[in-house]
């Protein structure tokens, strides 16, 4: 249970989740603009909902909508 866990090991969990947090936030909100920027609705719907740690979000930028720029010009 939680309340066994010893004051150190609850700091210890902050500071490795706290950082996932913010890396997950970063991509998401990066991958999301540009899915909508592209009028993207499928991957939009996706990103939004899958939560993969920013694994969907960063494959999406990089791979993904630079294919869709290549196959459009």
């Amino acid at each position: 249970m939680i309340g066994n866990f010893p004051f150190a090991l609850h700091g210890l969990m902050f500071f490795l989740i706290l950082p996932l947090i913010v890396w997950t936030l970063y991509w998401k909100y990066r991958a999301l603009w540009l899915a909508a920027k592209k009028d993207s609705r499928g991957w939009f719907l996706a990103m939004l909902i899958l939560n993969t740690v920013g694994i969907l979000e960063i494959l999406y930028i990089y791979v993904f909508s630079k294919e869709e720029t290549k196959s459009g010009k």
